[in-house]
């Protein structure tokens, strides 16, 4: 069992990503072992260069993003952590994938569509051809699990799609070159949504801070901003089923949720028929307490460039020795003299 994921790092971190998939990293790393499993987590910084963006918030964003994840508990002692530069099997792959890959799949793309809006002409390449180099990241380690949200099952499922048609196409029927990964949806994967908008994922792209609590925050911060988060006048009720059509009561009332480990039922049994003025302040707190030691480790970790090129260099050494049996062969499969 090998188990892949990476993650953008464009910008600090938030709660969303702590409890969608972050805090469920930590958790498979510490079951791997016993699983006889490998965990690679990787800085999809090559992804990154798709859209717009300032080379040197790039760098640092990187460099900051490997301290908030080893703060949240990531250990590279346990898990390959690393960023897709230092491995250039990554890209490699991809140009080696994009001659299965066909225009019409990634059309279909959502999250292609999304980005692109009505603009298609003005995008980059390389966000068209984005889930292909996804597809890379995970069959390159012949990844047999990828931990998925709801937005990220269309490239798996792409990732399948080719590493089938590489498979029937260029390799003997009884020796498949790919796995085909699998997706793991984490029970306690939670969906986080805007402070602003309960009907929009929390996002770091969000032009306002406010609409996330970012795990950088100090605890003012955090209190501020659940204290000025988006509710109603209405006092919460006392079953799950009394949040139906109330987005920002469902979101405030999850958060609590997946921070305390309650069900949703329970916080509603303890808090049903009280006002958001009296909510609110026990989320805060709940996250203050929470946070606090991840933001007073990333503080302290983020100081240390030096350390934190070095974690990077270690991963990539063994994400590069792990890399190149797949490589190699799929140059070969194609027919390609190196």
């Amino acid at each position: 069992m090998r188990i892949v994921s990476g993650i953008q790092p464009t910008g600090n971190l938030h709660l969303g990503n702590y409890l969608g998939a972050i805090r469920n990293w930590v958790a498979m790393q510490d079951d791997a072992a016993a699983q006889g499993a490998e965990c690679f987590f990787f800085l999809a910084d090559l992804h990154a260069i798709s859209v717009a963006h300032k080379p040197a918030e790039l760098a640092a964003n990187t460099r900051e993003m490997v301290a908030a994840l080893v703060a949240c508990g990531v250990d590279p002692a346990k898990s390959v952590l690393f960023n897709q530069t230092q491995v250039p099997a990554h890209a490699e792959l991809q140009w080696l994938l994009n001659g299965t890959a066909r225009m019409g799949w990634l059309s279909r793309m959502t999250q292609f569509k999304d980005k692109a809006g009505k603009n298609r002409d003005s995008v980059s390449v390389a966000l068209f051809t984005y889930p292909v180099l996804m597809a890379a990241d995970v069959l390159l380690y012949q990844a047999t699990h990828v931990p998925v949200g709801d937005d990220q099952k269309q490239h798996l499922e792409l990732a399948r799609d080719l590493a089938t048609k590489f498979n029937l196409d260029f390799c003997p029927e009884d020796q498949p070159l790919f796995t085909l990964p699998e997706p793991i949806i984490p029970p306690t994967a939670a969906r986080i949504m805007s402070l602003r908008d309960g009907t929009s994922k929390m996002s770091k792209s969000d032009p306002s801070d406010m609409s996330r609590i970012n795990l950088t925050d100090d605890a003012d911060t955090i209190m501020g901003k659940i204290k000025k988060a988006k509710s109603d006048a209405d006092a919460l009720p006392s079953e799950v089923e009394g949040l139906e059509g109330r987005a920002e009561a469902r979101n405030l009332v999850g958060m609590y949720a997946a921070m305390s480990g309650q069900s949703m039922a329970e916080i509603l049994g303890e808090f049903g028929g009280k006002g958001f003025g009296a909510f609110k302040p026990a989320l805060g707190e709940l996250l203050v307490e929470k946070l606090a030691p991840i933001n007073e480790r990333f503080i302290a970790l983020r100081q240390d460039r030096d350390a934190l090129d070095a974690t990077l260099r270690a991963g990539a050494a063994k994400a590069r020795e792990a890399a190149a049996p797949t490589l190699a062969a799929a140059y070969d499969a194609l027919g390609l003299v190196r």
